[in-house]
């Protein structure tokens, strides 16, 4: 049995170092090593959020031909999303934002609550500023436009997973030109809200249990932070930018 006495053994950490006959080179383990590797090699695994099956069925057939990416589960609404996150903890979650019982940004929130560093990239149709702001400000780390899954998915998934933040440029261009207008408080998109319902000042003052003269001023205030010129355009500006939905 060979034995080695502590002051006999030497680590190598000098370029120029070359054992002498009484010492023992320490190399590092090969076991370690080897789990370094399978890290490396390990698919990415995701998790698709989205409440019409023929796109989860889309990227569900985009993703089986990459050797590096595989789908660990699907979810078609919010609630569904955070369970399904819990199961199976994917390193990458593709979510849509207009879902019924719990919508994309709720879902995000919730997500970010289990999982701090979860990525979480958005696929939506619409391009407004205010939407995708509110997206990333909720913990997302990209934000997709389901026009451009065809050429954007999987360099889109590789870019979030390796930590890096994605966003096509036409909606930076959005974000950064909105980014000192006033924003809207809680209740001026609530009136507006209302507006784009098609009800009358008086409506929107019974279902909000204000007057109609506060809901006179709300407005007055919406159509000079929007910069809009009648009820009207404000709304198709608010559903261009996402700030409502209808």
């Amino acid at each position: 049995m060979l034995s080695v006495s502590r002051q006999s053994i030497r680590f190598s950490t000098h370029p120029n170092f070359t054992p002498s006959q009484n010492s023992t080179t320490i190399s590092p383990s090969p076991v370690r090593g080897i789990e370094k590797a399978a890290q490396m090699t390990a698919p990415i695994r995701i998790l698709t959020v989205d409440d019409h099956p023929v796109l989860r069925e889309g990227i569900a057939a985009v993703l089986s031909a990459e050797k590096d990416m595989v789908l660990v589960a699907e979810a078609a609404d919010g609630r569904e999303a955070i369970e399904q996150f819990r199961v199976h903890r994917p390193d990458v979650t593709l979510m849509d934002l207009q879902m019924p019982t719990l919508g994309g940004i709720d879902a995000i929130l919730a997500i970010r609550e289990i999982a701090p560093d979860a990525r979480i990239i958005v696929l939506t149709t619409y391009s407004g500023d205010a939407q995708a702001a509110r997206a990333f400000s909720a913990g997302a780390s990209g934000y997709l436009l389901k026009s451009m899954l065809r050429k954007e998915l999987l360099d889109t998934i590789r870019s979030v997973h390796a930590g890096r933040k994605r966003i096509p440029p036409e909606i930076a261009v959005n974000i950064a030109e909105h980014h000192a207008d006033d924003r809207l408080t809680d209740r001026e998109i609530e009136v507006l809200r209302h507006v784009a319902s098609g009800n009358a000042n008086k409506m929107v003052a019974d279902h909000l249990s204000i007057s109609e003269e506060t809901v006179k001023a709300h407005m007055r205030s919406i159509l000079s932070k929007l910069g809009a010129n009648d009820r009207t355009h404000a709304v198709t500006i608010a559903l261009k930018r996402g700030i409502i939905e209808i």
